[in-house]
């Protein structure tokens, strides 16, 4: 599902964006309500970025990537950590495009994610290409999704992807 965002874009840049698991649900711009077997997941869109929702019989996480005002957890390039009965992994990059390069890809992601049935994706109004994306998927018992956030006035690409799934005792 791909919307244009009733917001302002505002010059953020990916060193703003900050990471945090189990936040309360916080305001959204646009969401989307996905079951997936026994897992329900909702995506969701953000002034400031993206927040995930996970519920399963396990328990309930909750993610957020976002220009969060006071954080002081910067985006990290890895994380795997245990989230009650859960194994959570998260990781992130950059990428520096050139104009473009960052057109394109802008056009590839925004294809990919806006014709998916498990996809929601942003465009802030004034630039096509400053947008956030969400792509969920369910595989081999794990939930994952992968997230784009798009800075097109410094050519920064922000790509995270994560993992979730039950914890498998150790013999």
């Amino acid at each position: 599902m791909l919307t244009t965002l009733n917001t302002s874009y505002t010059d953020t840049c990916a060193a703003d964006l900050a990471w945090a698991l189990g936040r309360e649900p916080l305001p959204a711009l646009a969401t989307l309500d996905l079951e997936m077997s026994g897992a329900k997941l909702e995506l969701r869109l953000l002034g400031a970025s993206h927040q995930v929702l996970l519920e399963q019989e396990q328990g309930f996480c909750s993610e957020t990537v976002a220009c969060i005002p006071g954080s002081s957890t910067p985006l990290p390039l890895g994380v795997a950590k245990r989230v009650g009965e859960w194994e959570y992994e998260f990781a992130a990059r950059v990428e520096v495009l050139t104009p473009g390069q960052f057109a394109g890809r802008a056009q590839e992601l925004l294809a990919l994610v806006a014709d998916h049935p498990h996809g929601l994706a942003g465009v802030f109004p004034g630039s096509p290409h400053a947008f956030t994306a969400l792509l969920a998927q369910r595989h081999e018992g794990y939930v994952h999704w992968r997230t784009w956030h798009a800075y097109p006035q410094d050519g920064q690409l922000v790509a995270t992807r994560t993992r979730v799934g039950a914890r498998v005792p150790t013999s």
